[in-house]
């Protein structure tokens, strides 16, 4: 079990690598805490789970537009340097949302503005993050480093919607925000602390004009790249909406709060820990991994969507979150591994393109899908809504019996009926009546 755990965190042995691993562990803790705090917001200010898509989308959208001319920088810049400034960059719409929280002057377009700002940002920041992984550790530990960031990653998503949930449940949602902000000091002192002469950076130039055409004519003659992707952009679009169906669930499905939510993230966030460590302690990957991972996280993504209750709910997010970083550090691997260091940074936005970009795609479909069809319709795109219930009549416990035609009324006693002494009973036929 050492043995095994020793594989798991060996490319931490890296200077340079350690200084990122705990930079990226404040960094992206923040970064969930304000994407928690984001969708609360805007389910608080319009109680829609179209919003709540919107929302979602709104944040990858940048990397859709963007994402891919994010590589072409990323392969022309060294990316250190890079990363210095988007980091920097990426407080300021924390800060913004923070001071107009703070003053209760936001409203959702504001929200929805600051969040496609950030996204904006993003869509440099993640590509160049991806590509960079492999100039830290080398060839050799890069499948180590990309579990290790997918630890990275998600136990952020335990950490930062952890914090979100007790902050929002004791002081509000504004803190959220301010605490994000400052949590890019620290990923900015770590890329500082970097010795850049132990990091493996190709040649930088102006490269060729068509940066992202080359990319994708570069990806068209390599199979083993362009299948992975692919499979990526279906999953990615139909399955990785985790954002967008979690509050919905949690609120209202399971008529929980903001404590019920964060329970949900934990759960799933937990099971990808596990599964990135399982990767990561792999050291390689092969197409039935790729393969076996997407089949695993179809069916426990059925089987999250049927939970009847949240702690069976919160049993069914821990493998689904075990096989979806271990489809996601796969393909991510399989791609670092396999382009070539002139396309790496192109290569590795075109996988944030479809990892992050086809958010926008789904979330909004998925988020109607969940206020048409119900919550749980959203995490299981295999059928339709169900046909409307019969409405009750108040006060009634069950459908009403079947409707007969009445009987019509004898003759005597419709003229017994209408006599004027019929009230007193003394009319003939008043009883038959």
């Amino acid at each position: 079990m050492s043995a095994a755990l020793r594989r798991s965190f060996s490319s931490l042995q890296i200077p340079n690598y350690r200084r990122y691993f705990a930079g990226q562990i404040v960094s992206l803790s923040g970064n969930w805490m304000q994407m928690v705090a984001e969708m609360w917001l805007i389910l608080e200010l319009t109680g829609s789970g179209v919003a709540v898509g919107v929302t979602s989308a709104l944040q990858f959208l940048p990397v859709l537009l963007f994402g891919a001319w994010g590589g072409v920088l990323a392969d022309r810049w060294p990316k250190r340097s890079l990363l210095l400034v988007t980091q920097a960059a990426m407080a300021l719409p924390a800060l913004a949302l923070w001071g107009l929280t703070a003053t209760g002057a936001i409203v959702p377009w504001m929200v929805f503005a600051l969040v496609f700002v950030r996204g904006a940002v993003n869509s440099i920041d993640n590509p160049t993050r991806q590509s960079f992984v492999i100039e830290m550790v080398g060839a050799d530990q890069v499948v180590n480093a990309v579990s290790l960031n997918s630890v990275i990653v998600h136990a952020a998503r335990i950490l930062g919607p952890a914090s979100a949930g007790v902050l929002i449940a004791t002081v509000g949602v504004a803190p959220c925000f301010l605490f994000n902000a400052f949590t890019f000091v620290a990923m900015i002192v770590a890329l500082r602390a970097m010795d850049p002469a132990r990091l493996d950076q190709p040649s930088f130039g102006p490269g060729d004009r068509d940066g992202v055409r080359a990319a994708l004519r570069y990806l068209r003659g390599e199979p083993s790249l362009l299948i992975p992707l692919v499979m990526m952009i279906v999953i990615g679009t139909l399955a990785f909406n985790f954002q967008v169906l979690l509050p919905l669930l949690g609120r209202f499905t399971f008529d929980g709060g903001a404590g019920a939510y964060t329970a949900l993230a934990v759960a799933m966030a937990v099971g990808s820990v596990a599964g990135a460590l399982t990767t990561g302690a792999r050291g390689r990957v092969t197409e039935k991994l790729i393969a076996g991972s997407a089949a695993g996280f179809g069916l426990f993504a059925l089987l999250a969507a049927a939970a009847p209750s949240l702690p069976l709910a919160l049993a069914a997010l821990v493998p689904l979150g075990f096989v979806s970083v271990t489809f996601a550090a796969a393909v991510n691997s399989t791609l670092q591994l396999g382009a070539s260091p002139e396309m790496r940074g192109r290569v590795m936005a075109l996988y944030s393109v479809v990892f992050l970009g086809s958010t926008p795609i789904g979330g909004p479909v998925v988020g109607w899908l969940a206020e048409v069809a119900g919550q749980r319709g959203g995490g299981r795109l295999d059928r339709l809504p169900p046909p409307p219930r019969p409405r009750l009549q108040p006060g009634a416990g069950r459908p009403r019996a079947r409707w007969r035609r009445p009987s019509r009324p004898r003759r005597g006693a419709v003229a017994a009926a209408s006599h004027p002494r019929c009230a007193r009973g003394r009319a003939p036929g008043c009883a038959a009546a």
